[in-house]
């Protein structure tokens, strides 16, 4: 009976080792495709979300920024929720970093990237609220271009007209401190 007992937790042990040996010949299996797909940098399948993702990265760091908008974008509507929130960052990253490389001398075509990048920043912050890398990229974004408040547009077309406030037109109502 005890020799029976062994020999099953053996078995068991045994084929609980096997299942994970297999599991992790499937990751390291996926992991070199993902690898491969990404050394030949042309043909990337398209079930590949983690090729897809370095191919972005890699035409983001490259000249072609409207390829990387392409690729960005296409990671943004798949169905990876992690590749998504890295896909928005990194498109913010990159309409910012085009706003810089325009500069000063083109600050009329510089400003629409960086509401863009300000924009994408807010979508990854949305999906993350604790993605500091991102929130430190929106603060960067918007002491480039801070945000217009309406208050100071009115500002601009003269002085507001006096707002009725609920407090001053209530009757019995003392406005002074206790």
């Amino acid at each position: 009976m005890k020799r029976r007992t062994v020999h099953l937790i053996f078995g068991a042990t045994a084929l609980f080792t096997g299942v994970a040996a297999g599991w992790q010949t499937t990751q390291l299996w996926q992991a070199e495709r993902v690898n491969a797909a990404i050394a030949a940098a042309g043909s990337i399948d398209v079930d590949l979300p983690e090729a897809q993702f370095a191919q972005a990265l890699a035409l983001s760091r490259g000249a072609d920024s409207e390829a990387a908008t392409r690729a960005w974008k296409g990671l943004i509507a798949g169905e990876r929720e992690d590749l998504r929130q890295g896909a928005r960052y990194n498109l913010g990253n990159l309409h910012l970093r085009e706003a810089l490389a325009r500069g000063e001398a083109d600050v009329a075509n510089a400003l629409p990237l960086v509401e863009l990048a300000k924009q994408r920043y807010r979508d990854a912050l949305r999906e993350r609220p604790d993605d500091w890398d991102a929130r430190y990229n929106l603060e960067r974004a918007l002491w480039l271009a801070p945000e217009v408040e309406q208050a100071a547009v009115a500002a601009d077309d003269g002085p507001a007209p006096p707002k009725e406030r609920v407090v001053t037109t209530l009757q019995g109502v003392r406005l002074d401190l206790p």
